[in-house]
């Protein structure tokens, strides 16, 4: 599978060529006598698993030039689901195809943006590697290299993009754009820059220039999982792959589904992990599914449950195939909620709702109140009932509305589908999917408005609630 890489030679020597190494074939554009080339290597592994693995590319570093460096979003923004810059310095990679917050990436439905890594000061630089993973288009990588070592008088450190960096104190090194000319673009991405000399040159500042892969929609911003800078002066030790997560992957519903569980940051709790929440997620993501299904659908086959830090007061949350634990709260909550919150957190990657609207931007927005409340409906009410975590009490009646969310809309959820139609959740679920939620559908499911079905239902409780506080 072949890909584009733009030809660029270095302006201080214009008898340099330029060599492109695309998964294991190379070609030379030769440029008369030649006594150095910048060369790109750029590797994709489709389907790949985890390990980031390529034929040509380095493995991505844990003790680079990189990791102690500054990097600043000059121009654009991250996008709210992924990680911050410090994800593309911090060591690790993904070890999944769809794990927004293990990546960074410029906003959706931006045109990408530019990225500013300031070393601390001017080495010689042996390569610069970047890496990405995405399922789809987010996979390949479209960019322009700049370097400075920030010596020059009308020096730019934070160019915008409507400003040229090569009239301001930077050099372009390289022009990349590893989209494949055909075929699926989904896969790792391994990019390395280099030059014969052994050395790009001695610079402190590294500029990226990105752009998106595509604009057919607003999810075209590559996936970034890792930029490695090579000091040639380094010790070996260096360019060492980054550490092998703790990870662990159990098979569900005869190998269908592969579910990965990933403990790296809180090793005490691989054991409770693989025992405790394993078994609960190969018995209940298969059955999640089939609860949630709709014509044409395929749910991820592949889900990865890790833990993680600096997820603040979140217990839990779920993008794409991914779903992250917050490893002080599940600390706290292994004896309580830490199974159940797991749980609603599948229900999501299930769900998937975000599909409609990047096939077609007119589809119907679906409120937040009905997408937590199916979560916490099949939590609180199918995989955990016993433990009456969903319950109207005195506690919580005054806000007893159907739109509340969370477990309160779960049980309005599991009211309606006890009196009035109990496929009522997995027929808003398909029309959630395809992008036709409307209120409507409650009256031609129930013949009942849901304003109506809400009146109804919390007069019950209501009525309920009082009983109980009386004692009788």
């Amino acid at each position: 599978m072949g890909a584009r890489i733009g030809r660029y030679r270095k302006p201080e020597n214009r008898m340099k060529s330029f060599a492109i190494f695309i998964a294991g074939a190379s070609v030379l554009v030769s440029a008369g006598v030649l006594r150095a080339e910048i060369k790109i290597v750029a590797d994709h592994n489709d389907g790949a698993s985890a390990g980031f693995k390529f034929k040509n590319v380095p493995l991505p570093s844990r003790g680079d030039a990189a990791t102690k460096a500054r990097f600043t979003i000059v121009d654009g923004a991250k996008d709210g689901n992924g990680g911050d810059a410090d994800k593309l310095h911090d060591g690790r990679v993904p070890t999944d195809e769809d794990q927004p917050s293990e990546n960074f990436f410029f906003n959706a439905g931006t045109g990408g943006g530019r990225l500013l890594v300031d070393l601390g000061g001017a080495i010689d630089i042996k390569q610069v590697n970047t890496y990405s993973w995405h399922s789809g288009t987010r996979g390949p990588q479209v960019y322009q290299l700049y370097a400075s070592d920030g010596k020059a008088g009308d020096f730019n450190a934070q160019p915008k993009k409507e400003t040229d960096p090569e009239k301001c104190g930077w050099k372009r090194i390289a022009n990349l754009d590893t989209r494949p000319k055909e075929g699926e673009s989904g896969g790792q991405y391994g990019v390395s820059v280099s030059d014969s000399d052994g050395t790009v040159g001695r610079y402190r500042y590294l500029l990226f220039d990105v752009s998106r892969t595509e604009d057919a929609d607003a999810f075209g911003n590559t996936f970034y999982s890792e930029i490695d800078v090579i000091d040639l002066n380094a010790p070996e030790i260096a360019e060492a792959a980054v550490t092998q997560p703790i990870s662990k992957t159990f098979e569900a519903e005869g190998g269908k589904y592969q579910i990965t569980i990933d403990s790296s940051a809180a090793p005490d709790l691989t054991e409770w992990a693989e025992k405790v929440l394993a078994p609960i997620a190969q018995e209940w993501y298969p059955r999640i599914v089939k609860m949630l299904p709709s014509e044409g659908y395929e749910a991820p086959t592949r889900v990865t449950i890790r833990f993680r830090e600096g997820m603040g007061g979140t217990p839990a949350s779920a993008g794409g195939g991914g779903i992250n634990c917050n490893i002080d709260w599940f600390r706290r909550n292994l004896k309580g909620e830490a199974r159940g919150s797991v749980v609603h957190e599948m229900v999501h990657v299930v769900q998937q709702y975000g599909r409609a609207r990047r096939n077609n931007p007119n589809a119907a927005r679906n409120p937040g109140w009905l997408v937590e409340g199916i979560a916490d409906y099949i939590r609180w009410f199918l995989y955990e009932p016993e433990t009456k975590g969903a319950e109207i009490t005195q506690r919580n009646i005054s806000r007893a509305r159907y739109d509340a969310s969370y477990r309160i809309t779960g049980n309005f959820l599991n009211w309606v589908t006890g009196k009035y139609d109990k496929e009522i959740v997995r027929k808003l679920n398909a029309a959630a999917r395809e992008g036709r939620y409307g209120e409507e559908l409650w009256k031609e499911h129930t013949s009942k408005t849901v304003q109506e079905l809400g009146d109804e239902w919390k007069k019950l409780v209501e009525e309920k609630v009082a009983v109980g506080s009386s004692g009788k």
